[in-house]
């Protein structure tokens, strides 16, 4: 990446500008402004995010902010209230009070002498969520959105439940924001008064897992602030972006399709992170299509953005399946529109002899999963920049149902979402079903190329699941995540169908049996073209955050069985380093391990904890949260607790527990 010092405008930088909200909540922004701002008004572009400006996303920060206001933008990172230097409490994620305050920051920032009127919002995962369900409430000066790693849909397409199944995330992330959100304010920015804020947001933290798990289903809750319920309240223009290795893979299809407001998408090979600095690489000058957005939609300047593809997406080439990888072969391709026209269905029918064939022939085949079956598909959201991708599929393939195409006599380019249809019976009342399309490489390996889960008692509906008739026959239907990715000559097409999937899904209460009579998979084959049909600038950005590194960054992950009990476990390890800034002196660090563990004959063996540890402060006043939390159920509950410690200069001043009991309602 290639590190910009000089741009068209000198630029200055508040540490802490107050914003006051109606109810008098002190708001603190770091705002990064061209020097001219008071004889000049500019758009401005916020982020208000819950992660902490001082520390927390402090290197993404300055990769970009400074680099958009030397381009002559007023930039706002806020934290919300609750968390960093601002005050008040934060109660749960994307409520009403998040929107109201982030409209209220659009509003004071457009009625400054400095600003044009014009605000964007910008943001990836929880900034790409709320800028999104902001533009649903279209604010006035809110023109444009850059939503990055977000979803439309809160129950269907996010950290908690998908396919109707709850997901294993749902736990990792409630303990990552109890730790998150258990941090001090800087004594520095808010003065004596810092002590007592962190006593009022330690006091006041609740367990969101709680309650999470009391919204099993598609309810009022997870309607509020998904903004497919009304795509047509959006009115400003939409840049979509996300990547294939990413868990939000959805989003850019679901809004093009869906939105009258401009609105336009690109698909990388990313996992969750910003595209100018993401991997596996070709990362891109994602700063430069940032500014040629703002100024087309907030400076009035004919950029030609709205004349741009709809869809630009990277077409993965096949790979070795491993853990992780610096770099992804492939292409970028384009669409002009989306839903493309040339894109074609192919539909291949599951056959006898566990076949892939373009007519069907009748075959009956049954699965029961070990209940360790998923545990080669890599982390739900890869974040590390290290061992979290899918590796070789094939030991659970060996715990699935699999039919395999023939060899291919030539390349073939799927680009969309493959359907899948079943028709299948379960012996219980309640179960789960995983479909698995999988890249079968000439030396036999299995690559992962996408999936989707159902919840089988939520086959009619999210909203009003019911429970299915024991061997009775019903019709499933699955669209499988979004990709684009090359299947080369000699290759063959496996989908593989399982009954578990851990730990990416909680298990089902009971171990099931799936018989399956037929189905059938539709591909989105796009016609073969060679060589990239666009390209995107180098990234660049501004200078790096200055930090002095005081324990270097590791991850580690390890996967064993007990030859005594025959329990898989899968312990994981992300110590994240501990850095002090070199401008303000401020020290912070952290790191967190996970457990899982499971019996593969025994679902409701299923248990895991975690414990996250975060530091910070100076010398003479440093802190440190420690989070400690657990998991586990039987047929009827899930049973979850939690402890939370705060240390000042390694005296124990705050301890809390939490213990919740919560009925599974047919999840």
């Amino acid at each position: 990446m290639k590190y910009v010092s000089k741009f068209p405008h000198k630029i200055i930088e508040y540490a802490d500008m107050p914003i006051i909200m109606s109810d008098g909540c002190r708001l603190s922004a770091r705002v990064w402004m061209p020097e001219d701002a008071s004889n000049n008004q500019y758009p401005a572009i916020l982020e208000h995010l819950p992660y902490r400006k001082r520390d927390g996303t402090i290197v993404r920060d300055q990769y970009t902010h400074p680099w958009l206001a030397g381009h002559g933008y007023v930039c706002i990172r806020t934290d919300m209230r609750g968390n960093g230097d601002s005050d008040g409490l934060m109660t749960d994620e994307y409520t009403h009070q998040e929107h109201q305050d982030a409209i209220e920051v659009i509003e004071w920032a457009a009625n400054q002498s400095w600003c044009n009127g014009n605000v964007g919002m910008m943001g990836i995962s929880w900034g790409g969520f709320n800028a999104l369900q902001v533009a649903a409430l279209a604010p006035k000066p809110l023109k444009a959105i850059i939503s990055l790693c977000s979803t439309v849909d809160r129950y269907a397409d996010d950290i908690h439940y998908k396919g109707g199944c709850l997901l294993g995330e749902n736990f990792g992330w409630s303990t990552n924001m109890l730790s998150y959100s258990s941090r001090p304010p800087d004594p520095s920015l808010v003065g004596e008064n810092w002590r007592k804020m962190w006593m009022n947001r330690l006091e006041n933290l609740e367990l969101d897992l709680s309650r999470w798990l009391n919204h099993q289903h598609r309810d009022e809750y997870w309607k509020y602030g998904s903004v497919c319920e009304d795509y047509s309240a959006i009115k400003a223009a939409v840049l979509s972006i996300s990547g294939w290795h990413d868990g939000y893979r959805n989003t850019t299809n679901h809004l093009i399709k869906n939105l009258t407001s401009p609105v336009k998408g690109i698909i990388g090979p990313w996992i969750h992170k910003y595209p100018h600095y993401a991997a596996p690489s070709p990362a891109i000058g994602f700063l430069q299509e940032a500014k040629r957005w703002w100024d087309h939609w907030l400076k009035d300047i004919d950029t030609g953005v709205d004349k741009d593809p709809d869809f630009r997406a990277y077409l993965m080439d096949s790979v070795t399946p491993k853990r992780w990888m610096d770099d992804r072969p492939g292409r970028w391709i384009v669409e002009k529109n989306w839903p493309s026209e040339t894109i074609n269905k192919e539909t291949l029918y599951f056959s006898q002899g566990a076949a892939l064939e373009l007519s069907p022939t009748p075959f009956n085949v049954s699965i029961s999963s070990a209940q360790n079956c998923g545990s080669k598909a890599g982390e739900y959201f890869p974040f590390a920049f290290s061992d979290e991708l899918p590796e070789n599929q094939s030991h659970d393939d060996a715990h699935s149902a699999c039919f395999d195409g023939d060899e291919l006599t030539a390349p073939i380019d799927i680009v969309g979402s493959p359907h899948v249809n079943l028709r299948l019976c379960c012996d219980k009342d309640q179960g789960q079903v995983i479909v698995r399309l999988c890249d079968i490489r000439p030396d036999g390996t299995s690559a992962l190329i996408t999936y989707q889960y159902l919840n089988l008692t939520h086959h009619n509906s999210h909203e009003n699941p019911s429970k299915i008739s024991e061997n009775k026959m019903f019709n499933v239907t699955l669209d499988l995540d979004q990709i684009a990715y090359r299947i080369p000559e000699g290759h063959r097409l496996r989908v593989a169908i399982s009954s578990s999937y851990w730990p990416t899904l909680w298990p089902s209460p009971e171990r099931t049996t799936l018989n399956i009579e037929s189905g059938s998979i539709e591909l989105p084959i796009r016609p073969l073209t060679n060589g990239a049909e666009i390209s995107f600038e180098e990234p660049e950005a501004a200078k790096p955050w200055r930090a002095k590194e005081l324990r270097p960054a590791s991850y580690e992950r390890e996967e064993f069985i007990d030859e005594e009990t025959g329990i898989t476990s899968i312990k994981i390890g992300c110590d994240f380093g501990e850095n002090q800034d070199l401008d303000h002196g401020l020290i912070s660090g952290g790191w967190m391990k996970e457990n899982w563990a499971i019996h593969p004959d025994d679902p409701n063996s299923a248990k895991v904890d975690a414990q996250w540890e975060n530091t910070g402060g100076r010398a003479g006043t440093m802190w440190r949260t420690n989070i400690k939390s657990a998991m586990h159920s039987d047929k009827t509950h899930f049973f979850i607790t939690a402890n939370l410690k705060a240390y000042e200069n390694d005296k124990l001043i705050f301890e809390k527990d939490y213990s919740d009991k919560i009925i599974r309602n047919l999840v």
